[in-house]
């Protein structure tokens, strides 16, 4: 929940009233219920039971205590007082022990027990890890090559703290959406819009205020009161930094996920793992067609599908002829993202709507989502913290994310934000790779880049800013 006390000029995350499930005034009705987290920044929504089909509720109540948040009753009921509610849909991770690494002999980087020994890992707990760089049996770290990566074979300390993925977690079901980019793009100040704006040149940005590779944000710079746009508010969002997705989670009150935990969403607790397996758990995969996309003549609204039931996977910078993609249309034969979720339908399984063991959608393919790296120091000093929904307002920063420990913390000044790259890498493939071995659950290639230039705004790589996207996690109450 977000509150703006001065008519939308500034908005700010609001507190509820208690924590825990269905506490005072919180209520919920038969077969749902509401559970409030610790930080008591917004509220999970959930069946109070397993269930299976589409959520459907009325009269769901909470409690927002805005003297916690320093406003008056007078304030808080003020005519020029506003509040928004948003919502995004997670999956729940449970607790359990789980294999990093799918023992393939490859040089894909992929976590494996020893020199000679091509055992995945196996995570039992939150326990310290320390790698070792013996032959067999232990926890081997293959390096890169990215500089400022540890090498491999490196001996080096996993903290306690940093998120291993045993613990129960929730991630996003789907990657950041353009709908929720808007969202969350219409909430900031004018200046921390221009530090967050992906239509500009700067900072890899698409330079361009029309459709680029299927995506569809528009925005006015000239004149920042202006809200930001979308054609396509469910195709999965591109051309975002890490610093950008990073403000969205801490705004969102989520954080980063970790490549160890991104690897247990795409697995599940104790299943072995498939040498090159996909996300869906399997070494096979179909790759949508240029004329996939149904209805095949019409703009693309949410709603549309690839029809055959079988494809799992956008690869390949494959550009559509049909959709949005048909002569006419507004990405004619362009490649890029597609609408999150489209491979499922109600009769599809795990493998053929390309999901995760626990229904996270494109873990495999799409856009290549961030994960906080394990083969960096500035990776390892992730502790796992929730975003308060708070930015950075110091000039020259605004809306920056201000967990001092995410990656990409500015060093010199945290007041600043993360403003950086360092520690963070990228896990899953995107639309434009044609190498199958970039999709695989393990495959570790881009898992840990090399720390960005001199420019403190920075992308990764302006030539690649394309291909990113997010998605976000939350640790269990």
């Amino acid at each position: 929940m977000k509150y703006s006390t001065d008519a939308g000029q500034t908005w700010h995350h609001a507190s509820m009233a208690a924590k825990g499930v269905n506490p005072a005034g919180f209520t919920a009705p038969l077969g749902f219920e509401v559970s409030v987290p610790a930080d008591l920044k917004g509220f999970f929504f959930r069946r109070s039971n397993t269930g299976s089909g589409d959520v459907s509720a009325k009269s769901v109540h909470f409690v927002w205590d805005y003297g916690q948040d320093g406003l008056s009753d007078g304030v808080a009921k003020a005519a020029n007082t506003l509040t928004r509610l948003y919502g995004l849909e997670m999956v729940y991770v449970p607790d359990g022990a789980f294999f990093a690494g799918d023992g393939a002999s490859s040089s894909d980087f992929r976590f494996k027990q020893g020199v000679s020994d091509d055992s995945p890992w196996y995570i039992t707990s939150e326990n310290a890890i320390t790698t070792t760089n013996t032959a067999s049996g232990g926890f081997y770290y293959q390096g890169s090559g990215a500089a400022g990566e540890n090498s491999s074979g490196a001996v080096f300390l996993i903290p306690n703290s940093f998120p291993k993925g045993y613990k129960s977690f929730y991630l996003m079901k789907y990657e950041l959406t353009e709908g929720q980019w808007v969202s969350f793009f219409n909430t900031l100040t004018p200046n921390a819009k221009l530090n967050r704006d992906i239509t500009s040149a700067v900072q890899g940005g698409k330079n361009s205020q029309g459709v680029v590779n299927r995506n569809t944000i528009e925005w006015d710079s000239s004149n920042p009161l202006l809200k930001a746009t979308t054609l396509r508010p469910s195709r999965a969002m591109s051309y975002i930094s890490w610093p950008d997705a990073a403000a969205y989670a801490d705004w969102a009150g989520l954080r980063p996920v970790t490549e160890l935990e991104f690897e247990k969403a795409a697995r599940g607790v104790d299943i072995a793992a498939v040498a090159d397996e996909f996300a869906w758990g399997t070494t096979s995969s179909k790759v949508a067609a240029a004329d996939g996309i149904y209805p095949p003549n019409q703009d693309e609204n949410g709603t549309e599908a690839i029809f055959d039931g079988t494809v799992n996977l956008n690869r390949n910078s494959l550009g559509f002829t049909t959709g949005d993609g048909r002569i006419g249309g507004p990405a004619a034969g362009q490649p890029g993202p597609l609408r999150v979720g489209i491979f499922a339908e109600n009769s599809t399984s795990r493998v053929s709507s390309g999901a995760g063991y626990y229904g996270n959608m494109e873990l495999s393919g799409n856009l290549a989502e961030p994960a906080v790296t394990v083969g960096r120091t500035e990776g390892r000093q992730f502790l796992g913290t929730q975003g308060d929904g708070e930015l950075a307002t110091l000039s020259g920063y605004e809306g920056n994310a201000t967990n001092v420990d995410w990656p990409g913390i500015d060093p010199q000044d945290a007041r600043r934000g993360v403003d950086k790259t360092v520690g963070i890498g990228y896990r899953g493939g995107d639309f434009q790779s044609a190498s199958l071995r970039t999709f695989q659950t393990s495959s570790r290639v881009f898992a840990a880049k090399d720390p960005d230039s001199a420019g403190l705004k920075e992308r990764y790589d302006a030539s690649a800013g394309i291909f990113y996207g997010g998605r976000f996690a939350r640790t269990s109450p």
